[in-house]
């Protein structure tokens, strides 16, 4: 394991991304890359009484070498009201909901960003806030496709990527509010661990 964790950008980012900024000394998150679309660069999932529900930011039609760092945010439809409401409809009944509700509202009403970087690194800042973690991290300056003494996670941290393949990545279970219907679900959005968590939610990372 090396001290440095390369990291895509993303939205609500999972658990494991998380435990990255948590745990090495020094994280870049990777701005120049071609966007790869369905990752969690631009979606995140969450618990819903019916398992899991990915939420997507809808983005601005572009070519296929487009860099992460140009993409943009489309608003042709209010997607930010769709977001909220799921994410009510999925974590109103946690334990900490209520306690949080107020940080992450701003995102989903008058708040708009132009670029997704912008809007990823935004609410990042926030969560790092609410978990009482340092910013330990730099943005890349140009693409390579292989970092020499950095462990890199821009594919290993996927949608596509069961999280059991990174060995540097524990699973620590926690209660959820819809585990009774269908079990417990590892490396949700962080916010799944928030409002079930609250304040201990670091110890989960």
């Amino acid at each position: 394991m090396n001290t440095i964790a390369l990291l895509p950008s993303a939205y609500l980012a999972p658990i494991q991304h998380y435990s990255k900024l948590k745990n090495y000394s020094d994280c870049i998150i990777e701005h120049h890359e071609h966007f790869a679309k369905q990752t969690y660069r631009s979606r995140c999932d969450v618990y819903s009484p019916n398992g899991i529900l990915t939420l997507s930011i809808p983005l601005v039609k572009r070519n296929h070498r487009q860099s992460t760092k140009d993409i943009k945010i489309s608003y042709e439809y209010d997607w930010q009201k769709l977001h909220w409401r799921s994410i009510e409809s999925c974590y109103r009944r946690s334990p900490f909901f209520e306690y949080y509700e107020d940080d992450f509202l701003p995102f989903y009403s008058n708040k708009k960003f132009v670029f997704l970087i912008d809007l990823n690194e935004a609410m990042q800042q926030e969560i790092l806030k609410l978990l009482k973690l340092k910013s330990n991290y730099t943005f890349s300056c140009e693409y390579h496709k292989n970092y020499f003494g950095a462990d890199d996670f821009r594919s290993l941290i996927s949608p596509k990527v069961a999280s059991e393949k990174d060995n540097t990545f524990l699973i620590n279970p926690y209660m959820q509010v819809f585990e009774p219907r269908h079990g417990f679900i590892p490396n949700l959005s962080i916010i799944d661990l928030l409002f079930n968590q609250g304040s201990r939610s670091s110890e989960n990372i």
